[in-house]
C-alpha cells in the first residue's frame, strides 16, 4: 500500500514539472512574437504619408488650353438698352481726325517725352471706367487687350517696335505667366478627387495701374506752334509679393503703336461722369486733347545717356520736379519765339 502510494505522488510529482515547464515555453514564445523595435512600433503608429508619397499619382490631369488669360467680351444686348436704339452703326462709322502733315525740313525743333498715367489720380479715373457695353468692357485696358486679339493692333514688346508678340505671350504677360491647378472632386462625394485640371491664371484688370506714353513735341514753323504726337502707349502691370498684395513695382505688359490704335479708340466712347447723353467724347478725342493727367519720366533733352529721371536723382519727389521743369522747358521754347 505503501508502494503504491509512492508511486502515485512520484507521478502527479512529475506531471507537476511537465505542465511548469510547458507554460514556461509558452510564456516565453508569446513574450518574443509581442517583443517589437521601438523603431518598427512608431513607424506602425505614424499615420503621415512618407515624404516621396504622391497623393494625385494616379489621378488623371486635364489641361485647359481654351483660355488666353486676358478678359472676354460681354454678351451683346438683344434690345436697344437706351433711348436712342442700337448705336453700332454709328459708333462703326466713326474715324479718328486726320492728322495734319508735318515736313522734316519745318521741324525746327522736335523732342521725345515719355511719361506715366497714374489711374488711382482723379482725372484719370475715367480709365477705370467697369461698364458693359455691346462692343464689350469698358475699361480701358479690356478696350486694348480686345484690339490686340481682334489682330486690329499689334503688340511689341520694345518701345522702338522691333518685336512682335504672339497672342499666346500677351497672354501669359496679363497672367503673370503662370497657371492655376483646380481639383475636381466626384459629384457624389465631394473628398474625392477624380482629376486635376490646369488653367491659365485669369487676369485682373485692377493690376494695370498706369499706363506709359511715347510721345514726340515738334515745333512746325510752317503754322508757327508747337504739335504733340503720341508714338506709343504701354499698360504697366503691377508685380505684388507672392500670397499677398503687396507692391513691389511695375513692368511694362507690351507696346503698342499709336497711329494703329487711333481707329479702334475712335468707336470706344469715354465714360462721362457729368453728362451721359448722347455724342460723347471717343478715347481717341481724350488722348489728341490731352485730358489726362501725367508726370515725365524720361526725355532726349540734356540726356545723352539716354536714362530715366529716377536713375539720375534717386529721390521721387525730386525726380518729379525735374519732369515738370522738362515740360516748362518745352513751352518756354514756343513761347520765347514771340515778343509781347
Amino acid at each position: 500500500m505503501k508502494a503504491n502510494w509512492f508511486k502515485c505522488s512520484l507521478f502527479l510529482l512529475g506531471l507537476g514539472l511537465f505542465v511548469q515547464d510547458a507554460q514556461a515555453q509558452r510564456r516565453g514564445r508569446t513574450r518574443e512574437t509581442n517583443t517589437t523595435n521601438p523603431q518598427t512600433q512608431q513607424q506602425n503608429n505614424n499615420t503621415a504619408p512618407p515624404t516621396n508619397f504622391n497623393a494625385y499619382g494616379n489621378i488623371p490631369v486635364e489641361v485647359d488650353s481654351s483660355g488666353s488669360g486676358t478678359p472676354g467680351v460681354g454678351g451683346k444686348s438683344m434690345r436697344p438698352d437706351n433711348a436712342f436704339g442700337f448705336r453700332d452703326s454709328i459708333l462703326n462709322e466713326r474715324t479718328p481726325l486726320t492728322y495734319e502733315f508735318l515736313r522734316l525740313d519745318d521741324a525746327l525743333y522736335a523732342e521725345k517725352v515719355w511719361r506715366e498715367l497714374d489711374l488711382r489720380e482723379k482725372m484719370n479715373q475715367t480709365f477705370l471706367y467697369k461698364g458693359q457695353e455691346d462692343n464689350g468692357d469698358q475699361n480701358f485696358i479690356s478696350i486694348l487687350l480686345k484690339a490686340v486679339q481682334d489682330g486690329k493692333v499689334t503688340a511689341f514688346d520694345d518701345e522702338r517696335f522691333t518685336t512682335p508678340l504672339s497672342l499666346d505671350e500677351v497672354g501669359k504677360r496679363a497672367s503673370g505667366g503662370s497657371n492655376d491647378t483646380i481639383p475636381i472632386t466626384d459629384i457624389n462625394d465631394m473628398s474625392k478627387v477624380v482629376k486635376l485640371k490646369v488653367v491659365k491664371k485669369a487676369f485682373n484688370p485692377e493690376d494695370i495701374k498706369k499706363f506709359r506714353l511715347k510721345e514726340e513735341w515738334i515745333f512746325d514753323r510752317e503754322s508757327s506752334r508747337m504739335v504733340c504726337r503720341i508714338i506709343g502707349i504701354a499698360p504697366l502691370k503691377s508685380e505684388f509679393v507672392e500670397g499677398t498684395r503687396k507692391e513691389l513695382g511695375s513692368s511694362v505688359m507690351f507696346w503698342v503703336y499709336y497711329p494703329d490704335l487711333r481707329p479702334t479708340l475712335a468707336r470706344y466712347e469715354v465714360y462721362n461722369s457729368k453728362n451721359m447723353g448722347a455724342q460723347r467724347m471717343t478715347w481717341e478725342e481724350l488722348f489728341e486733347a490731352r485730358m489726362f493727367s501725367s508726370y515725365i519720366t524720361k526725355s532726349t533733352l540734356d540726356n545723352p545717356g539716354n536714362k530715366t529721371i529716377r536713375q539720375m536723382i534717386k529721390d521721387p519727389i525730386l525726380a518729379l520736379l525735374e519732369g515738370d521743369n522738362i515740360k516748362e522747358r518745352i513751352f518756354n521754347y514756343e513761347q520765347d519765339l514771340w515778343s509781347y
